[in-house]
């Protein structure tokens, strides 16, 4: 069970980084074409990205807590 979860942590991970850069590579074509769109579009990917770091973080606890009542 613990190396399904590092697996799909490094999985989730790798998703984050991809999210991340892409929205700086949409940030930085905002700027280079004073686009108003395109930052919001990279403000929304890095949102994403910090929602999907979160959620994951949470469940991961709920999770565990569920595991520990029902091994008592």
């Amino acid at each position: 069970m613990n190396t399904d979860r590092s697996k799909l942590m490094i999985a989730i991970l790798f998703i984050v980084v991809c999210l991340v850069a892409w929205s700086l590579h949409l940030m930085q074509e905002a700027v280079e074409h004073q686009e108003f769109s395109l930052m919001l579009a990279g403000t929304l990917v890095a949102a994403a990205a910090a929602a999907m770091m979160t959620v994951y973080f949470l469940m991961s606890h709920y999770v565990g807590y569920l595991n520990q009542i029902s091994c008592n």
